[in-house]
């Protein structure tokens, strides 16, 4: 005869093994890669969406930086990464200037990557030691013509945004500024606080905490047209370098054979994120512009982004051997 209580507490064991197997089998851990270091744009915008990304795709989502090499060892790293959606890289404008700037890379920015979801946007301010007598950008061009060479611009390493839109500015305006090349945005910014750099080229949210410190001086945001977060500040190109233009796109990307039901799982989880409230708020106090669109609309961007990137490239006159 069976014991009831002992049948009972079989099946019950028997029950909970089978449950902890299937949640063990479906239960999965998406990560954005960040290729730079803690603290700057793509990170905290990674750490500004996680928590609700993580609740729109139903799983835990994690952060993980992987920095170096002007952002190409992490990207590197999504590229050869398993195509299932668990592993994306929170990817802006460097992803493209890598492909213009580095002679080798272990991936293509292009073909190696599927576009998941656009984000946003956001431009750039050139800052200053507050010791440089220049109150703009032409002032700080003939203040740098006056000293070849004297003075260091500081950037969160070779290859970043940072870095080329400081090299683009001054391969524009034919001034021989120093590059200090360190690991992170904020690193950049406490350099030219220090002294030990005169200017550093960051993105908004780099910059807002900074526009009434005494500490730096803003003189000029890279956009088109002048920031809706400084509105007082002038345009680089109206103030002393027309013709230049430098902001950046911000998106998750996946490695390429990513099937496309996994892509649009993502892409509808960021297209919710996109209207919640909370999430809106936490973007806009980084500077960023945030926009919907299309994965195919996100594609050509890509495309005519890379494009232009190499143009940027070339006018800067940076190179990596």
């Amino acid at each position: 005869m069976i014991d009831r209580r002992n049948f009972i507490g079989a099946s019950l064991a028997l029950a909970a093994g089978t449950s902890m197997a299937q949640t063990q089998r479906t239960e999965r851990t998406g990560r954005i890669v960040v290729p730079f270091a803690a603290g700057g744009v793509q990170d905290l915008l990674a750490r500004a969406i996680s928590n609700e990304l993580a609740i729109a795709l139903g799983q835990t989502v994690i952060i993980e930086n992987r920095p170096g090499a002007g952002g190409t060892v992490g990207t590197g790293y999504v590229a050869k990464a398993a195509p299932d959606s668990q592993t994306m890289v929170m990817a802006a404008a460097s992803h493209n200037i890598s492909g213009s700037l580095y002679p080798k890379l272990s991936f293509d920015p292009q073909k190696d990557f599927a576009p998941m979801a656009y984000i946003g946007t956001a431009g750039y301010v050139l800052m200053i030691n507050p010791d440089v007598p220049a109150k703009n950008a032409a002032e700080f061009i003939r203040y740098a013509k006056s000293n070849p060479g004297k003075m260091n611009y500081a950037s969160a390493g070779i290859g970043s945004a940072t870095h080329l839109s400081m090299a683009y500015f001054c391969g524009l305006a034919g001034i021989d500024v120093v590059h200090l090349p360190l690991k992170a945005t904020g690193e950049a910014i406490n350099e030219v606080i220090s002294g030990r750099a005169q200017a550093v080229i960051a993105a908004s949210i780099g910059a807002l905490a900074f526009a009434k410190d005494s500490r730096l001086r803003l003189i000029g945001v890279t956009s088109p047209k002048r920031s809706k977060y400084l509105p007082e500040i002038p345009t680089i190109a109206e103030s002393g370098l027309p013709g230049y233009q430098f902001d950046s796109w911000f998106g998750l990307l996946g490695p390429a054979a990513t099937p496309a039901a996994d892509i649009n799982r993502v892409h509808t989880a960021i297209g919710k994120l996109l209207k919640d409230p909370v999430v809106l708020e936490r973007l806009d106090k980084q500077g960023i512009e945030p926009s919907y669109i299309s994965n195919p609309d996100f594609a050509k961007l890509l495309a005519v982004d890379y494009e232009r990137m190499a143009k940027v490239v070339k006018a800067s006159g940076a190179k990596i051997d």
